[in-house]
């Protein structure tokens, strides 16, 4: 798959996903609060999306070639300019 058909794969999902659970930032900050109480200290949205970055990345360390791991590695990054305003 090519670099700009990946980067579109990632921007549909983001999209799609977007349609479904509402804005990421929103999501992003729910599981912040979420993760803050279990972990009995503050997590932010950003932080969020780095340890998802880094599940996925273990992912793609088990099978270099799971695509969808790489893509949900490209929209987690992007969705990192979002959660940083």
């Amino acid at each position: 798959m090519s670099e700009p058909a990946i980067l579109a794969q990632a921007a549909a999902v983001l999209e799609s996903r977007a349609e479904t659970y509402g804005p990421a930032s929103v999501a992003l900050r729910a599981i912040a609060a979420r993760w803050s109480l279990t972990l009995g200290q503050p997590v932010t949205p950003a932080q969020v999306a780095l340890c998802m970055i880094d599940l996925k990345m273990v992912r793609l360390a088990h099978d270099p070639s799971h695509r969808d791991s790489l893509v949900d590695v490209i929209g987690y990054a992007a969705l990192m300019t979002e959660v940083q305003r």
